[in-house]
């Protein structure tokens, strides 16, 4: 018997279902995305797959085209900022027979602040705010107040080491803004200083470096003389 050959052509895959005047598709385990287009991934009804979505997208009129592709892993952020920005505050009590030293300045006052070290409380404050840009643990980590190393230690020391850690990751001062919050003494006279000396630690210029004082309006214990406080943001800028 004569053996028969027939030609078949191969019946094309049904492609996704989609409808371009209702803006709508249909498509099966796949990521989708569009370009140029505001568009909303939603569960589909369909029961021929758990995984399927059903894609609303508004094209405007010069749309070409939908790509569809696999799925991607998603990219871990860097660790590398280009800017970071950090938050400081700090608190004392003020008492009589301890000096007052505010940014590494002795300033004259009836009182000081009471604390482990020598209390200034801008230079805590900073040194914060550096640490705390960088992610690092605080002042009070770093430098506990229960270590007796540290007792009566120049805050100096503690804002250079601060400092020697910011450049060890790659960073230096943007810009630095402060608030002292006092009722007595007036620091008008003595800001200047304070200042100039800020700037020096931080090997900043100055035209970066802010200090503000403020009373508290003889409210709490700010106000009444019997504690000082301090702010500070601070920007720190890649190298």
């Amino acid at each position: 018997m004569a053996t028969k050959f027939y030609s078949c052509t191969p019946i094309p895959a049904k492609p996704a279902s989609k409808t371009v005047s209702n803006k709508s598709f249909l498509l099966h385990n796949s990521r989708i995305s569009t370009l140029g287009h505001h568009s909303n991934l939603l569960p589909s009804s369909s029961s021929s797959s758990s995984s399927a979505f059903t894609l609303r997208a508004s094209i405007s009129p010069a749309a070409t085209s939908v790509s569809v592709d696999g799925p991607s892993t998603p990219t871990k952020p860097s660790k590398t900022l280009p800017f970071r920005v950090g938050h400081g505050f700090d608190l004392h009590r003020l008492e009589p027979g301890y000096p007052l030293i505010i940014g590494g300045i002795d300033i004259p006052h009836d009182r000081g602040c009471e604390a482990h070290s020598d209390g200034d409380v801008l230079l805590h404050c900073v040194v914060d705010a550096i640490l705390g840009a960088l992610g690092l643990p605080d002042i009070g980590q770093l430098f506990p107040d229960s270590d007796p190393k540290w007792k009566g230690a120049a805050s100096t020391v503690f804002i250079k080491e601060a400092v020697r850690l910011m450049h060890e990751a790659g960073y230096e001062i943007g810009n630095l803004d402060a608030t002292l919050i006092l009722q007595r003494p007036k620091l008008s006279p003595h800001k200047d200083a304070i200042k100039a000396n800020l700037s020096e630690l931080l090997g900043a210029d100055p035209s970066v470096v802010n200090l503000k004082a403020k009373t508290h309006e003889k409210v709490d214990s700010l106000g009444e003389n019997r504690s000082i406080a301090a702010h500070t943001v601070v920007l720190l800028m890649r190298k």
